[in-house]
């Protein structure tokens, strides 16, 4: 691993979360793509924006970033349960994905919290 991100463990999860949207949103029917495009968006932006913001050189911008990835957290839970209220989420994947969801924003508060202490 070149860079310092990846190894994060948040990192590592969201990644793993966009890849799971990934296939879960292939399976969606056709009249669905407002849908997929968005949470792909959503679920992808987390792990782009934990990517981003460990590159910036200010605590002020690695926090910005940060706040960013949380706040894609946030976009994904409506997103999960609008494919749940259609039947294209099962329960089962909704509350693991919503699970999930809970646990990294958590970790993305960490990260927050820690730039914050320094």
């Amino acid at each position: 691993m070149a860079f310092m991100f990846e190894k994060l463990e948040v990192y590592q999860k969201a990644v793993d979360f966009a890849d799971r949207i990934t296939k879960i949103t292939e399976q969606f029917p056709r009249g669905y793509y407002f849908l997929t495009d968005q949470l792909n968006r959503a679920a992808l932006s987390i792990s782009t924006n934990i990517a981003e913001g460990n590159g910036r050189f200010t605590k002020a911008d690695r926090r910005n970033y940060f706040i960013i990835a949380r706040g894609s957290i946030h976009e994904c839970i409506p997103l999960i349960e609008i494919g749940f209220r259609r039947g294209l989420i099962n329960k089962e994947i909704r509350n693991q994905f919503c699970g999930e969801l809970e646990t990294m924003a958590k970790m993305i508060s960490g990260l927050i919290k820690g730039l914050d202490n320094r």
